[in-house]
């Protein structure tokens, strides 16, 4: 019997990471395409922008892996059907129960892996993230300027620099300003720092010169300065986002009730987020025994399963509508709360009933007899 959990076990775990990182994969590009615009404007690294996209596949891979764990299930089983394996099984006195031990241990390894995602890698992966799309939309200096390398931030304003310091300034600036179609102006200086302001960032530069041609009477000027300050033009703020949501701790959000600083909505959306992180972690138990049970307790067809195929996915659908819907309408009536539990719990008592307890040949021995 071990090594057959193992066989089994074996075509689970292979499935579901097949059928993951090939969704993982396919959001990943999509969701990519939303920060192609940073490395165009804002001359973000490569390296910089495959860590933003990286930082949003924890919250993905949660809601991916039940229905991954569910699409592997019921396509290992089907083709152990099809191949006799289980009806050889079956044969050999071996339970729809012994047979599903396989995808529901591994339901509960997801289970718990998922609900470490939920409550630590993810607010982990938010807080990086959010840190990093700071410091791109406003550590110009690091993100946007590369030492020898003349940036242009907009339309007749580029700058070049020489260095970027250990203290964090940049040194051998210049900068060409043509942004006044009547006047050129060029800085030099020897030294400079960002600085962020409620109107932008600006460029704080020290001991340089400032040259200026009016293009109308071509006017020259030259002036020297210790100290100068060039905007960028770009609108932002130095202050970083609150903490959302997905940042909190399940102790934070499940107290969310009691907290003062919450608006009432905030209050019942937080509390609800908290309990989601307790029963979606546990959905990868439930739809790893919905994808085998159909199929293990069902009649054999030789023409194929299509019919308890087709039965398993809408229930499966199902459940996530069930759940996704009475999400929305809890985090305004907080006495729905308990439909959501209601909903895992029941297809998972019916699944444990079903593997445990049925059997379709009293039934039909029953239905013979009242006919």
């Amino acid at each position: 019997m071990k090594k057959l959990n193992l066989y089994i076990g074996r075509q689970v775990v292979v499935g579901f990471l097949l059928v993951t990182f090939t969704l993982m994969s396919i959001i990943w590009l999509t969701q990519s395409l939303r920060f192609v615009e940073l490395i165009t404007n804002k001359g973000i690294s490569m390296g910089i922008f495959v860590k933003m996209t990286s930082l949003l596949m924890p919250r993905i891979f949660v809601v991916l892996a039940p229905i991954s764990l569910f699409a592997a299930v019921l396509f290992v089983y089907n083709r152990m059907l099809s191949d006799r394996e289980l009806v050889v099984m079956k044969a050999a006195g071996i339970t729809p129960w012994q047979c599903a031990k396989p995808s529901f241990a591994f339901g509960v390894f997801m289970a718990a892996f998922c609900f470490y995602v939920y409550n630590w890698g993810i607010p982990m992966a938010e807080r990086e993230f959010d840190e990093v799309e700071w410091q791109v939309k406003n550590d110009v200096s690091h993100l946007m300027f590369k030492a020898g390398e003349f940036t242009t931030l907009q339309n007749n304003l580029t700058i070049f620099i020489a260095a970027h310091e250990s203290d964090g300034s940049i040194s051998g600036i210049l900068v060409n300003d043509e942004r006044n179609p009547k006047i050129k102006t060029t800085l030099s200086a020897e030294l400079g720092r960002v600085v962020y302001t409620d109107e932008g960032p600006k460029i704080i530069m020290v001991n340089g010169i400032r040259q200026e041609i009016n293009r109308q009477n071509m006017q020259f000027s030259s002036l020297a300065f210790e100290r100068y300050s060039v905007d960028f033009g770009m609108s932002g703020s130095s202050k970083k986002k609150a903490a959302g949501v997905r940042q909190q701790t399940l102790r934070e959000l499940l107290g969310a009730l009691d907290n003062p600083n919450l608006s009432e909505k905030d209050k019942k959306k937080y509390f609800i987020e908290g309990n989601k992180r307790l029963i979606s972690p546990l959905m990868n138990i439930l739809f790893a025994l919905m994808g085998c049970t159909g199929l293990l307790v069902g009649n054999f067809n030789r023409r194929g399963q299509m019919k308890i195929i087709s039965v398993s996915i809408v229930a499966m659908m199902a459940v996530l509508g069930i759940d996704l819907a009475m999400t929305n309408v809890a985090a305004k009536h907080l006495y729905m709360l308990p439909v959501l539990y209601l909903n895992f719990i029941l297809p998972l008592l019916i699944s444990f009933y079903l593997l445990l307890f049925y059997n379709p040949a009293r039934w039909t021995k029953r239905k013979e007899s009242l006919d």
